[in-house]
């Protein structure tokens, strides 16, 4: 394996309503395309009670949210070899609901997800314009790869 995709990685089903679809191959294929370094991640699947008080307690905002990322590194000067270090957590009734407003799978959505939490991780972020447009262009550059649909291309700018 090559030092750039040095993965471990651990996938949690609190709950499982997604586990036999998202399984732990599909999710480790969408983080190692998303990966621009070695990193320790956990991949967390919750339902909307766990994903409103995590968004409340760690971002002050009383609703259930399709991703969040805890980067564990986030602002350090990590030494070369140091791996990225998050927790990554997707809410399954906001996944579900986002998808079907969306027209698209639940699969093709999760994927979008993950690899948008993964390169959160790495310290990528839409707070302006121009982050906001370069991560958006790398998150649709990851999903061709992996053969999923470009997800800005059919929402409403």
């Amino acid at each position: 394996m090559s030092e750039k995709n040095k993965l471990s990685l651990s996938v949690q089903y609190p709950d499982a309503r997604l586990q036999e679809s998202l399984t732990r191959p599909k999710i480790r294929r969408w983080v190692k395309a998303a990966l621009c370094a070695p990193a320790e991640l956990t991949i967390r699947f919750v339902d909307a009670e766990e994903g409103r008080t995590l968004n409340r307690d760690y971002r002050g905002k009383d609703y259930a949210t399709n991703v969040l990322t805890f980067a564990y590194n986030e602002g350090e000067q990590p030494a070369d070899d140091a791996p990225t270090q998050a927790d990554i957590v997707l809410c399954t009734d906001v996944l579900e609901a986002e998808a079907a407003q969306q027209n698209k799978s639940v699969e093709a959505h999760a994927a979008h997800l993950v690899v948008h939490g993964v390169l959160h991780a790495q310290g990528y972020d839409h707070d302006d314009d121009t982050e906001a447009a370069e991560m958006e262009g790398l998150e649709s550059e990851i999903l061709a790869r992996l053969g999923v649909a470009d997800p800005y291309l059919s929402e409403a700018r």
